[in-house]
């Protein structure tokens, strides 16, 4: 990151739990524990937060992240629950169980946190720290792993010091995790599916659910090409419309989506118009990319063109998406 902020550390009580909040809501980054491994929070209704995550932890790719809830009532605003994963989320939440459900149609989870997809993947962590920010806050929170990318999972405040220190805004040190590995993730759909092993046995699944789960590749995709489960290797939102790459020249009746103010040949024959980020700011676009894909895809174009755009930090993620989409779906 180009900024370095300053910091804060502070031992788990209601000071702290206090200050994380009204950091969240100020759209700041907050390291916390959860019974898994401590998680790197945003609030996940704003774009802007989640492309800061993804920037503090470098290197970033633009994969689908877990919304943390506080319980099942703030679970069911923002997704769809079958039999099957009602009785998931009531046998283990609070726990190291994450399901990927179909969003509601109204759900505030932003579309960067879910990679532009119709799914969102959602748990109740277990910790009381965790548990007692949410319940402060108020609202879901994004929270992947507080490490650099790449790096070995952090199970203690020093760990996510030593990574993140200068890159977030703030750190609630509640003592090292119980568990250790990060959450099982559970599809609940046509048939509930093992997506990742995590800290809940297979086999306590299988015993609620009475059948065996099915098992996903390590690429799985979905039927409309979806990846499945954050952190798993997938192609992404994929508009109807044609995307052309690193357009210099707009032809006839192409929509563009533009990044800065540099100049393009044709553009008064665009039928659509969208600016990731005027300013040229990397973070801005991606917290744009997702929404002016689908919104420039909803006015029925045949081609959307896209200006030349960095590849440098955050730009290296746009820049994967965006080839993902040119490519399409067969």
């Amino acid at each position: 990151m180009d900024v370095r902020l300053k910091t804060q550390i502070l031992s788990a009580g209601e000071a702290a739990v206090a200050a994380a909040a009204r950091v969240l809501a100020e759209g700041g980054l907050v390291a916390f524990p959860t019974e898994t491994v401590y998680g790197l929070g945003a609030d996940a209704t704003n774009s802007a937060a989640i492309a800061h995550l993804y920037q503090a932890k470098g290197r970033p790719a633009f994969n689908p992240l877990i919304a943390h809830v506080g319980d099942i009532a703030a679970a069911r605003k923002i997704a769809r629950f079958d039999a099957a994963a009602m009785a998931l989320a009531e046998a283990f939440w609070p726990g190291p169980l994450t399901l990927v459900l179909p969003k509601m149609p109204d759900c505030a989870v932003a579309d960067l946190a879910t990679a532009g997809l119709d799914t969102v993947a959602i748990r109740i962590p277990a910790h009381p720290v965790a548990r007692d920010i949410l319940r402060t806050f108020g609202g879901p929170v994004v929270a992947p792993s507080a490490n650099l990318s790449g790096h070995v999972s952090p199970t203690t405040a020093a760990h996510v010091q030593s990574d993140l220190a200068g890159r977030i805004d703030l750190i609630v040190d509640g003592g090292p995790v119980a568990v250790g590995v990060e959450s099982t993730i559970v599809g609940c759909f046509d048939e509930p599916m093992l997506l990742r092993p995590g800290g809940l046995p297979r086999a306590e699944i299988e015993r609620v659910l009475g059948r065996a789960l099915r098992q996903a590749s390590a690429d799985a995709e979905s039927d409309s090409g979806q990846p499945l489960a954050p952190g798993m290797l997938a192609s992404h939102y994929a508009p109807r419309a044609k995307v052309r790459l690193n357009a210099v020249k707009l032809e006839a009746g192409e929509a563009l989506l533009a990044f800065g103010l540099g100049a393009i040949s044709g553009i008064d024959a665009a039928s659509a118009v969208m600016n990731l980020s005027e300013r040229g700011d990397l973070a801005e676009a991606a917290a744009n990319l997702f929404g002016h894909l689908r919104a420039l895809d909803g006015k029925g174009v045949g081609t959307i063109a896209v200006m030349s755009i960095p590849k440098e930090g955050l730009g290296e993620a746009i820049n994967d998406r965006l080839r993902r989409a040119a490519v399409g779906r067969d």
